[in-house]
């Protein structure tokens, strides 16, 4: 793969596709959370100051029947000129003529931004034809979007066939196959994996995947409660997947013959409703009554996981503890956030995996304390299923 960091620029139109999906407030339109902008400032920002000029391709929202008001991306226009100090054009379309015009008339140290690439339902058929058009704005390609990684779309895979020897990752794409990799393939051991969130279904590939390499899986989330009845426990009316019930038996089978040691939460905060006016009490998770719910870690489960955690020297994190929106049943997934604090500043490599667990890690304030916060849920989901990432593949290769 060309070396993005030593890559001439110098008079060159580059053609970025950034993952700006940036929420945005529903009546203002203004960007509630621009973290994904920042992310992907360095790689913009290395371009610019080494002569070249940025032609970005993202897309925003599901825009199912073409343009829309909601998902157009001149609603970011701004916000893109407050992270890079610069003005930052914007083309009305993603190809045709008026993009071409604006491509074509770009000096160096200047930004066009194209309409939204799904605006077009080719970008998300993969269409060659397509990616044809929009490589046609470009002298060379830059991927920096790890988020959209895992979709074989027009702007993150088919376009990079149209520049054989001028494609490559940018700085946020290399630093999230790197953490990945340090993960996964550069593993310092003890590995602790913690798995969250509502469903087995959900990451059963995933734990799968990590039987093979972890030394320890930590379960938590509306998915531990599939364990717990699995093995004979009574869940009351917390969250379970009964189709599930047969693949929890067989994971933690699989784990004992490979000497991989499961971490189930002990005891759980229950409560009477999901409301955040509830009442809520501590019990043994394999004993919560009749409509009572588990909707967080108990106690003695946070410090048994931090113990865990913080004598860890790999530790991936993918999914909260319970329902962390709601402050009573926070503190479960603000333990292990603290404990991946904790572990990184005693010299572990720890990677935060995007989604909820990027939110819980950035709600308490924690976000720089760790190694690496992903900005690919799903994209980082897929590639610890050990699915091969298209967008990946296609700078690679």
């Amino acid at each position: 793969m060309i070396n993005f960091s030593t890559y001439s620029f110098s008079g060159r139109k580059v053609l970025v596709r950034v993952d700006f999906n940036v929420p945005l407030d529903k009546e203002t339109f203004e960007i509630t959370d621009d973290k994904r902008i920042r992310a992907s400032a360095p790689t913009l920002l290395h371009i610019l100051e080494n002569g070249g000029s940025l032609i970005l391709m993202s897309h925003l929202g599901r825009p199912k029947e073409g343009p829309e008001d909601k998902s157009s991306l001149k609603h970011i226009v701004k916000g893109i000129e407050n992270v890079l100090g610069r003005e930052v054009k914007f083309a009305g379309d993603c190809i045709g003529h008026e993009a071409k015009s604006l491509a074509e008339k770009l000096s160096p140290g200047e930004v066009l931004l194209l309409e939204n690439v799904r605006f077009y339902k080719e970008e998300t058929r993969g269409d060659t034809e397509f990616a044809r058009k929009l490589s046609e704005l470009g002298d060379c390609y830059v991927n920096d979007a790890f988020g959209t990684a895992h979709r074989a779309h027009a702007s993150t895979t088919q376009i990079a066939s149209f520049f054989p020897d001028d494609k490559m990752a940018g700085f946020l794409m290399a630093a999230e196959i790197e953490s990945a990799k340090k993960v996964m393939q550069e593993t310092k051991r003890p590995f602790t994996a913690i798995v969250g969130g509502a469903k087995v279904s959900d990451k059963v590939l995933i734990v799968e995947n990590l039987l093979n390499v972890a030394d320890h899986i930590i379960i938590g989330g509306g998915m531990a409660y599939t364990f717990f009845k699995a093995q004979g426990g009574t869940i009351g009316a917390s969250l379970c997947e009964d189709e599930r019930l047969s693949t929890c038996l067989e994971i933690l089978e699989k784990a004992k013959e490979k000497g991989v040691q499961i971490h189930l939460p002990v005891d759980s905060i229950v409560a009477d409703a999901f409301s955040t006016t509830a009442v809520f009490k501590i019990c043994n998770s394999k004993t919560i009554e009749d409509k009572w719910m588990g909707l967080d870690i108990g106690p003695a489960s946070q410090a048994a996981f931090s113990k865990v955690i913080s004598e860890s020297q790999t530790v991936l994190w993918n999914g909260p503890m319970g329902v962390f929106e709601m402050q009573a049943f926070s503190s479960g997934t603000k333990s292990v956030a603290e404990a991946v604090v904790k572990a990184t500043s005693s010299g572990a490599f720890t990677l935060i995996g995007g989604g909820d667990s990027a939110a819980a890690i950035q709600k308490f304030g924690l976000s720089e304390k760790v190694s690496h916060v992903s900005t690919g849920g799903g994209a980082l989901l897929e590639y610890f299923e050990g699915k091969i990432l298209p967008g990946i593949e296609a700078v690679e290769n």
